[in-house]
């Protein structure tokens, strides 16, 4: 009685977000090799012939604000792979319109307050010889797209469509649940069959057994990827991350840099060669620029040895005087914030590199046949019942 109590709420809830569990899935798939697949396809962006000394940064800076006027740089990412190029992220003043210009246009979606920013993009530079190889924009690409269906159903962060895909990816939780229960086998020779694909049977069976078997081998990564994933759905989710951690949603207070009798900052090649000092075996460096007077120049560095991509070191300086005020280190982060920047890299299967990466690939083309398969058991299993009906009644006339 309770197997198909179980099956019944295993068949509604896949009915009721099959559809949204598939498109999951396969955007997801999509998304698992997307840093492999841009680098192998763009190295034009990504790699650099090294030759000779590297060009300073300010030097960098002053080729961006030369091919992009009236930009603002918000920071440099400088990689130590001499093969890399460097990164500088920027926002752009918005162009006035001959309207704007004129005359302030009317509230609504399209009014933007004068010297109101556009979104923003990266530049991607040479840093030898200073050239800018392209201005790269990630909302104009197709893994962008690919993204923004996964996340919110094509919407915006903000759209009714994120917490569709939150509530879909709840109940797919229980869809899992459900799925171990009635596999469960009652003898140990139903578990030897039920672990293993009848390649030989009819079509039917193998429908079954594609179903049942491969959802065995990959409920438990499934079921982890879908937990992760209600961290980018619900607020309340993140919160028990850090109520079930004791620990304060709050990061520690960011130093303050203290205005001296000079006002001029240091430069970015400063920052860098401090940082270089501070932080040893690093495999980037991004430093910010500071946001106001107060505010403290931040270079976030991820070490070679990093537990995974998130877990990156910072360090504090006085924007005026260089001088380090303070420095926070992954491993001295709160234990739920160092639990939280590991729902990423296992949500994505780049936890332990190209390994889980390939897993992550798999489990997630493996949930896109899922649903497909099980509305094909129901489709078997109604019309079944449908031909017996007449049969029944036969036998009884």
């Amino acid at each position: 009685m309770m197997k198909v109590f179980f099956r019944r709420i295993h068949l509604y809830l896949s009915l009721a977000a099959g559809l949204v569990i598939l498109t999951a899935c396969l955007t997801g798939a999509l998304l698992v090799f997307e840093k492999e697949l841009q680098m192998a396809f763009n190295k034009h962006r990504y790699y650099v012939a090294p030759g000779g000394e590297k060009a300073s940064l300010a030097q960098l800076e002053a080729n961006v604000k030369q091919a992009f006027p009236g930009s603002k740089i918000n920071s440099i990412k400088v990689y130590e792979d001499a093969t890399r190029s460097a990164e500088l992220s920027i926002s752009a003043p918005q162009k006035k319109t001959e309207r704007t210009a004129a005359a302030p246009a009317r509230g609504g979606a399209g009014a933007h307050p004068a010297g109101g920013r556009q979104p923003g993009f990266t530049v991607f530079i040479n840093p030898y010889t200073g050239a800018v190889l392209e201005k790269y924009s990630y909302q104009e690409t197709f893994f962008y797209q690919v993204f923004a269906l996964h996340r919110w159903l094509l919407g915006t962060p903000d759209s009714i469509g994120k917490y569709i895909v939150g509530v879909a990816t709840a109940i797919f939780l229980f869809i899992i649940l459900t799925g171990i229960i009635l596999w469960w086998p009652k003898t140990k020779r139903i578990m030897l069959q039920r672990l293993k694909i009848k390649t030989n049977a009819g079509w039917k069976r193998l429908n079954h057994d594609l179903h049942l078997v491969l959802g065995f081998y990959s409920a438990i990564f499934l079921f982890i990827f879908a937990f992760t994933g209600l961290a980018w759905s619900f607020e309340w989710f993140n919160k028990s991350i850090y109520s079930v951690t004791h620990s304060s949603m709050q990061p520690p207070p960011t130093p303050k840099s203290a205005p001296g009798g000079s006002t001029a900052q240091i430069t970015y090649d400063e920052a860098y060669a401090i940082a270089k000092h501070n932080l040893n075996q690093v495999a980037f460096y991004t430093i910010a620029a500071p946001k106001d007077s107060t505010d403290a120049l931040t270079v976030s560095a991820l070490p070679e040895a990093a537990v995974h991509e998130s877990a990156t070191d910072a360090l504090y300086l006085d924007q005026y005087s260089g001088a380090v005020i303070g420095k926070l280190q992954y491993s001295e982060r709160s234990l739920g914030a160092r639990v939280r920047s590991t729902f990423k890299p296992v949500h994505t299967g780049s936890i332990w590199g190209l390994p889980s990466k390939i897993i992550a690939f798999i489990v997630c083309v493996l949930g896109v046949s899922f649903p497909i398969t099980g509305v094909v058991m129901w489709l078997n299993r109604t019309r079944k019942k449908k031909k017996a009906r007449p049969a029944a009644t036969a036998a009884l006339s």
